[in-house]
């Protein structure tokens, strides 16, 4: 019974008995009143009646002798006993003839008899109270109608059963494949789809469904990824400094200063490696820490494109600055927004060549300010561009060593920013550059 199905066909059936029985009771409930009503308005009508008549034959005739006939033929015709009395309480006549000649002491319904003109009492007219033919004929007309109302509330149930069974497979056949499939999923299976052609909520559902396992796959695909990324960016510079010291060790190769540069890169390159890691464990857990205040946002850039300028120059990259002669303060983490700056200038002296330009500018955008940088390099392919701040993505991954990146630089940028309650984005063409642009928060002073 704790099925979906079991609980369809129950609800459904509590539904139609529940409202058989409340019409039965207020059907039942308003046709006996109708019915008494009807009752004690006949007998009134009888009753004026018999007067109507039996008064017309005293004033015709002067006397009760000779209305035994007729008071038995009313009795016949209403199917009921009629006394009549007069003026004394003496019955005169009655439609059984058993009581004539004796004094009436029955409290039936009655109707004083008087004379048109003068009002002179002529008698009592007195009817048996048993219910009349009208009533009886009501009273069967009700029954027939509670019996109806049964039969129809059983058939009504039968066909509820039967609608709440083909209801509940339609309803239940999505559910319990979503069943199946969340199951499926809760094993590592991030394959599973449902194909419904479902509306309304279970078509939301379905679509929500899909929708959280392509995110899932697409998760564990990145999460299989970043491991495997991991473990060789880890063990590159490591089995460089593994080679280097067997070198030495076996006289191969002398300690001098060349091998001890060369040493030193591969463990500068190892250390960054571990605190881009750390760094993104932090955000994912979402511990990094910000220490935000008012800063001016025009020497924080100054600052960074002048560490990366070395760089650029050495392959022959122009890095220029374009930034308005005033700039609102910006509620910021100056260091963590530098090092979102310095990944993207990397980035950006990584993929342009000699005699390409990068150009850093900022503007007020309303409560932000936006940061750009542009250079005219090599661009991104369109299929590439939804997944460059991925963790460990590289749209040529034949240049992983020759850039010296970690491939985490444009993730950790992407959490920092939003950290930061701004966004991060990127616009590029294939051969004509790529324009990436972020935004920071305007101090509340300078709003």
């Amino acid at each position: 019974m704790h099925n979906l199905r079991s609980q369809l066909i129950v609800f459904f059936v509590l539904v139609i008995v529940v409202s058989t029985a409340i019409i039965y009771f207020f059907v039942n409930r308003g046709m006996g009143s109708e019915i008494r009503e009807f009752d004690q308005h006949s007998q009134q009508i009888e009753l004026a009646r018999m007067e109507s008549l039996l008064t017309r034959y005293y004033v015709q005739e002067g006397e009760w002798g000779g209305v035994q006939p007729v008071v038995e033929n009313v009795g016949t015709l209403y199917g009921k006993r009629i006394v009549v009395a007069d003026s004394s309480g003496l019955v005169v006549a009655d439609s059984q003839g058993e009581i004539s000649g004796e004094y009436f002491q029955l409290d039936w319904p009655n109707r004083a008899l008087s004379a048109p003109e003068s009002d002179r009492a002529l008698g009592t007219v007195y009817v048996s109270p048993e219910a009349s033919l009208g009533f009886a004929l009501a009273q069967r007309l009700a029954g027939s109608t509670r019996l109806v109302l049964l039969w129809g509330g059983l058939l009504a149930s039968a066909v509820a059963i039967v609608l709440a069974f083909v209801l509940s497979r339609r309803v239940s056949a999505p559910v319990l494949a979503l069943t199946m499939a969340t199951r499926r999923l809760g094993k590592g299976d991030f394959s599973q789809r449902i194909s419904l052609q479902a509306r309304g909520e279970l078509g939301e559902l379905t679509r929500a469904f899909n929708s959280m396992a392509g995110e899932l796959e697409r998760a564990e695909k990145l999460r299989q990824n970043m491991v495997a990324d991991t473990a060789h960016e880890l063990r590159t510079p490591l089995s460089n400094i593994r080679g280097y010291i067997e070198a030495i060790q076996d006289g191969m190769v002398k300690a001098d200063a060349a091998t001890i540069r060369s040493l030193d890169e591969e463990v500068n390159l190892l250390s960054r490696l571990v605190d881009d890691l750390q760094e993104l464990a932090l955000a994912d857990a979402g511990e990094l820490k910000l220490v935000c205040q008012a800063e001016d946002v025009g020497v924080l850039v100054s600052q960074t494109v002048a560490t990366e300028q070395a760089k650029a120059a050495a392959k022959g990259v122009l890095v220029s600055v374009r930034l308005p002669k005033r700039l609102p303060a910006v509620n910021i983490d100056a260091r963590r927004i530098s090092q979102v700056l310095r990944n993207i200038l990397e980035n950006a002296v990584a993929h342009t060549a000699q005699g390409d330009t990068i150009t850093v500018s900022a503007g007020k955008r309303g409560d932000w300010v936006e940061i750009s940088v542009v250079d005219t390099g090599e661009g991104i392919p369109a299929e590439h561009l939804p997944n460059v701040f991925e963790r460990f993505y590289r749209a040529d991954r034949s240049r992983a060593r020759a850039t010296g990146g970690s491939g985490l630089g444009l993730t950790i940028a992407k959490y920092i920013v939003e950290a930061h309650g701004g966004s991060i984005e990127v616009k590029s063409d294939p051969g004509e550059g790529s324009r990436f642009t972020f935004t920071v928060p305007v101090a509340d002073s300078a709003s």
